[in-house]
């Protein structure tokens, strides 16, 4: 397992189609991932330190698990099959429980614990992107932040879900 990093939620156009963004933590790759508007806006909340009057689902079972005495320690990315990420939640106990990709992406965020994902998954879907600065040194990481989004974009004007099916 790979460890990685949420870059952000992004809109695909022309579709309009959520997707978020993974980088690995060490390397290169950067793994797209299409997902439902509720889910987006689930993880959007996080990011930017929204907290939501009452409990969403995910602050739910995030709280439900600690209700029981169980913490979860870290979240999988398993596997893709036909464009569909597979996930898993990792308790303390070593208690696995399967889970969509973007559920667990915003549970993770909210817990806050690492994000792992398998090196298959990078390998099929991961795609690289190459780092703006001219001079190969890291100009802040706002600005970097900012050149992966849009170097990203760039890279989505022509690709579409179906690239990534094996």
């Amino acid at each position: 397992m790979i460890e990685v990093e949420v870059v952000g939620v992004r809109i695909e156009l022309p579709s309009n189609q959520p997707l978020v963004l993974l980088r690995e933590s060490a390397g290169e790759r950067h793994l797209p991932i299409w997902i439902g508007a509720p889910e987006a806006s689930a993880i959007a909340f996080v990011q930017q330190g929204i907290v939501p009057p009452r409990p969403m689902t995910h602050d739910l079972l995030v709280d439900v698990v600690a209700a029981t005495g169980k913490r979860i320690t870290s979240v999988q990315i398993t596997s893709v099959e036909d464009t569909v990420y597979h996930a898993q939640l990792v308790l303390q106990d070593g208690v696995t429980v399967n889970s969509r990709a973007s559920d667990a992406l915003a549970i993770a965020l909210r817990v806050p614990c690492p994000i792992y994902c398998a090196e298959a998954v990078l390998d099929a879907a991961g795609v690289e992107i190459a780092d703006a600065d001219d001079d190969g040194t890291d100009s802040g990481t706002r600005e970097t932040a900012e050149n992966e989004v849009q170097q990203f974009r760039e890279f989505l004007a022509d690709v579409e879900p179906e690239d990534f099916e094996r």
